[in-house]
């Protein structure tokens, strides 16, 4: 069974996906028993640390430093850090469009991505708020 790659690669990034959440959950927890004040202390470090993890490892996976299975290479990526953090992700797809495209294109994707996720968020708290509220009338 696990050697058909349609079985084997989704398995393998769910068994990353659910070690990628459980440490954000827990590295998070324990963050914020350090940091106890208001600013998001353990949400920054988690995410900075996922961006270095993802830099690290891709390069050594993807410059052939050492020869990383490629459903290792899922596993880690795509599973944990991908859970873990999606910032890293989000980063490591600005980086590739400095280096292959421009300056230009890069940072269109990288702040657009920040300004229109951060609309997202905040149109999607207004509308669960107006939801709520009609919910009560």
């Amino acid at each position: 069974m696990l050697q058909n790659p349609a079985i084997r690669t989704p398995i393998g990034i769910s068994l990353g996906a659910i070690s990628g959440a459980l440490s954000r959950y827990y590295f998070g927890l324990w963050f914020a028993g350090l940091f106890d004040t208001g600013f998001p202390y353990s949400t920054l470090i988690i995410n900075v640390s996922g961006c270095f993890v993802m830099g690290f490892f891709t390069t050594l996976a993807l410059r052939r430093f050492i020869t990383i299975h490629p459903d290792i290479r899922l596993l880690v990526t795509t599973g944990f850090l991908g859970s873990y953090t999606t910032f890293s992700t989000y980063e490591l797809d600005a980086a590739k469009l400095f280096r292959q495209h421009s300056l230009e294109i890069g940072l269109v994707y990288w702040f657009s991505s920040y300004v229109l996720g951060l609309l997202s968020l905040l149109l999607g708290n207004a509308i669960a708020g107006f939801v709520w509220i009609k919910e009560k009338l």
